[in-house]
Formats: structure tokens, sequence, C-alpha cells
């Protein structure tokens, strides 16, 4: 059956660039299996490289794919700095670890949830314990729940989201829908009921690959937020940790701290409201290593136009047919907002990535 899902860039074709850079740096690589296949009916994976020694005490570590579609970024920037690092060594008792496509699925299919509408940096909790309630989103959910791309319904769910935003303002609204919410599985920002393959199975890497460190500096990448080709460094947990004052003295005023939780406010555009963050479940799951858990947020557009097309793939999924023509048009829109074409934007996240990491590589012997 023929398909008009986009072939370009492809998760295919980057894990098989991820591979090779791997193998060629003298990487010692670790595959873990997803359920799944991708649009083309592919192999999923999330791979680890580890170059220098697996028993290092001190690592760094670099996440791509948290939002899977987020992850051409990511996964891009993991493959140039393998190339780099295998023509050179690295510290004494320092070693490198890339962990390629944490959500696959997502990756592969262009999505910036997980094959379960999950958002990842919602779904990093103890399910043993009450969820969060977000109790707001419910009188929004009509919006998101809407059964057409185009028409009167989706016209009435435009003029309710209008409304709410010129009643409480765009930032107060989307305070709301990206703080996660646990109650409807076809909403947007979807935290999940239970631990999804890809929180379980970073749980299965951090104590294959981490746990043993003394000193670990973990990257979690990402784009979408803040100022177009502005590659934001941020920490992001929920109160501060005991590595914090190592990071802060590690970059200075390049480092924004951000401490979420109810009525947080935050102008990098990041969901400062919300709980369930990968940088809190690494905290959490490795109390004994002395871990700075890094974000690196790079800007594209503007925040209403990303909802917009957040959108129009979130109705995709649970209306339309991603392998037809008006899926193709609202995947390639979608990429565009989390990996613009622009050769210039590119170069610069990739550039002030090499350096973020380069800094990290020199601090990681002493700190």
């Amino acid at each position: 059956m023929q398909t008009e899902f986009p072939t370009q860039p492809s998760y295919r074709i980057q894990r098989e660039q991820f591979l090779a850079a791997a193998t060629t740096a003298g990487a010692t690589l670790t595959e873990y299996p997803h359920p799944l296949k991708g649009p083309f009916g592919e192999q999923l994976s999330t791979d680890v490289a580890v170059l220098g020694d697996p028993g290092a005490k001190r690592l760094l570590i670099a996440l791509s794919g948290t939002h899977g579609v987020e992850g051409f970024y990511g996964s891009g920037c993991q493959i140039k700095w393998l190339q780099e690092l295998g023509r050179r060594s690295l510290p004494a008792d320092v070693a490198v670890v890339m962990i390629h496509a944490i959500n696959p699925w997502g990756m592969a299919w262009l999505r910036r949830v997980n094959e379960d509408n999950i958002d990842l940096n919602r779904n990093h909790l103890d399910f043993q314990h009450p969820l969060p309630d977000n109790q707001a989103y419910n009188a929004l959910h009509e919006i998101y729940a809407c059964p057409q791309l185009q028409g009167p319904d989706r016209e009435r769910a435009d003029a309710l989201l209008d409304e709410q935003i010129r009643q409480h303002g765009w930032s107060a609204v989307m305070s709301i829908v990206e703080g996660g919410q646990h109650a409807h599985p076809d909403g947007l920002f979807f935290g999940g009921l239970a631990p999804s393959w890809s929180n379980r199975t970073l749980h299965r890497i951090v104590q294959k690959h981490v746990a043993h460190a003394e000193v670990a500096m973990c990257f979690d990448l990402h784009t979408g937020a803040g100022e177009y080709g502005h590659p934001m460094l941020l920490t992001i947990t929920e109160s501060a940790y005991p590595a914090l004052p190592d990071a802060q003295a590690i970059y200075g005023p390049w480092l924004y701290s951000l401490q979420t939780g109810a009525g947080t406010v935050s102008e990098t555009g990041v969901a400062a409201t919300a709980t369930g963050y990968t940088s809190q479940a690494l905290i959490n799951a490795l109390s004994q290593v002395r871990l700075m858990p890094f974000v690196i947020e790079c800007g594209t557009y503007p925040g209403p136009d990303v909802h917009r097309h957040l959108r129009d793939d979130h109705w995709l999924h649970l209306h339309g047919n991603p392998s037809d023509a008006t899926g193709r048009e609202i995947k390639v829109n979608l990429l565009e907002q989390f990996y613009p074409a622009d050769s210039d934007w590119q170069a610069m996240v990739w550039l002030r990535t090499w350096q973020i990491w380069e800094r990290a590589l020199s601090a990681l012997p002493t700190v």
C-alpha cells in the first residue's frame, strides 16, 4: 500500500548514521528494541553508545528524542560530536554516554508524544501515589478532542481557545494545557497512567550505564521553546539539588535554573507548572551520583504557531490518516516547527550545543 508519509529526514537514516558514527569512533553499543514498528515497517530501537571506559567514574550523557520529532536536532548533534570525539582522546576517567532516540516511535512517526499519546516529560512520576489533578484542563479538553481539522467543529474549538486567551492571556492558558494532565488519554500533554516504555527503558539504561558513576552531567536535547535559533541552557528540577552550585560555577550566567511547581511562571517558554520531567527522574534514580541534569532547548517559532501545528497533528492521530496527503502536509509542517529546514538555524544550534558539551568535557575531570 502506497504511503505519502515523509521520507526525509527519517528516523531510520538518523539511526544508521548514529550507529555508523559510534562504530567508527570505537564506542560500545547497546540496543534496546521497541515493540512497535515505524511508518515504513522499520524496526525501532533506542541505542546507547559509550565512548571511552564504560567503568569511568565521570560521565557526560547526551539524551535525544524525549519528544520524538525534536530528536532530529539531538541526533544530528550526537552524530557530529561522535565523529569529532573519535579522532581524539577523552580525559582520564571520563566517558561519554550517548542515548539515541529514547522515544523512537515518536521520532519515526514525527510525533512529539509516544505511541500512547504520552508526553514523556509528564510521565516520570511515582504511579503508586495520587497523580497530579489538573482540573482546569477539563474545561479546555474539547478544544483538543475536536473531530474536525476544518469545518464548524474546528471553528467552535478555535473560538473557545481564542476566548480563553482573551480572558486569561496566552501564558495563563498554556500553563494549564502544558502543565500536563492524567484524566484524558486523548488529550494534549497527557502524562499517562503508568510508566511508558521509554520511561522504563531510560531507567534500565541509567542503571546499566550511569549508576556506577561518581559525577555525571546529563544533557536532554529539545527544540520548540524560546527565540528562533537561540539554544537555552537550563537545569529543570522540582527543587535545588546537591550539584547545582557546581553546574552554576561551570556555566555561570549561561545557565537558567528553573524549579517547577504549581503557579510557577517562566519567561523561557518551558512549561514551569509541569511535573514528571526527565531531569527530576534522573535525580531521583541516581541519588548516589553527583548529578547535574541539564536541558538544551533550541528556540524555533512563536508559541501560538507551534501550538496550532501540535493541534493539527493531534487531530491527525485521533481522526485522520498519517499516510495520506493531508497527513503528509501536517507532518511536514510539524517537523518544520521543531526542526527548521533553515541551514543557519541548524548550524547555530549545533555550534552552541558543541560549545556547551566541550565546556562540560573540560570541567568533568575536576568538578
